[in-house]
């Protein structure tokens, strides 16, 4: 039995994280904003099975938008867990409707960098921690990538680039600040956090430590985040809908679920630095020669 600290737990694909990481009898420090307690009857009520743990243990609330709330969360999980940790699973994060770009830029890029800088050391006591973040498709999908706000973001300076995100959000066309006021922030931020966990999964302090670390880029899987960012469950279509889905289905929780699990194993110790694409074809479909890509002479 390991120990594991899931930052979303509260819903989506962060609960059905946290459940199946229980399910295999492991021990679960969950954070979110707000209802971190999650209860059986919840997950039941999600379709989750439940057994013999008890779900109530270690939850922390914390909000990861701010610094005070990043390391709020990174002192209750240390603490919670003795200091020693068999892996983190990075999955909160805000979608592109979230009128606040700053916001965005905040929480879906400088929450997850400084919780795992803040962990890391919780990771090498393990001897071998596990560390995934969860991205998105829409990095490499939505042609919106704004490669000032990229620089600030991978540069560490959240002032600027929360300015830098506030004023590129004004710039939006009205249509499309109606839906997804932050689709560029959003977008921008995964590719960021992407690139982040490229470089930093390869220096010595993380892989020869023994620490791995990789993300997960979701398409389109039915989350509250989705619903509230896109259309309402009722309403989605995958023929209709924005982006193709050659699989003509929309993924769901326990689809991501499975890789995290997966990702946080003892047994992925050779893999680190990677993007794994779970969207049912989305992005290839899109970008059909994107990968591979040759080393150029």
């Amino acid at each position: 039995m390991g120990t594991y600290a899931v930052t979303g737990s509260a819903s989506g694909m962060g609960a059905a994280s946290a459940a199946r990481l229980r399910e295999a009898g492991h021990r679960v420090v969950g954070v979110d904003l707000r209802d971190a307690d999650v209860t059986g009857a919840r997950l039941r009520e999600a379709g989750h099975r439940v057994v013999g743990v008890d779900l109530r243990d270690a939850d922390v609330t914390a909000d990861l938008g701010t610094a005070g709330g990043r390391q709020h969360a990174a002192d209750e999980i240390l603490r919670l867990c003795g200091g020693a940790l068999d892996g983190v699973a990075a999955v909160a994060g805000v979608g592109p409707n979230l009128p606040d770009a700053a916001a965005v830029a905040s929480i879906n890029y400088f929450g997850p960098v400084a919780l795992l800088d803040a962990l890391r050391p919780a990771l090498e006591r393990e001897g071998g921690g596990r560390a995934v973040v969860i991205g998105s498709n829409s990095a490499t999908t939505v042609p919106m990538i704004d490669d000032h706000l990229v620089g600030l973001l991978l540069a560490g300076d959240e002032e600027a680039a929360r300015a830098h995100a506030a004023g590129a959000q004004r710039s939006l066309p009205a249509a499309l600040a109606a839906t997804s006021p932050s689709i560029s922030a959003y977008a921008t931020s995964k590719f960021a956090l992407a690139r982040w966990v490229r470089r930093t999964a390869v220096t010595p302090e993380w892989a020869r430590r023994g620490i791995t670390l990789n993300t997960i880029a979701p398409g389109a899987v039915v989350t509250p985040l989705m619903t509230g960012s896109t259309l309402s469950e009722d309403d989605l279509d995958p023929d209709t809908f924005p982006t193709p889905m050659p699989r003509g289905i929309f993924g769901r929780p326990a689809d991501i679920a499975f890789w995290v699990a997966q990702f946080l194993s003892p047994e992925a110790g050779f893999t680190t630095g990677a993007t794994l694409t779970v969207d049912g074809g989305t992005d290839a479909a899109m970008r059909p020669d994107a990968q591979p890509t040759a080393m150029p002479h």
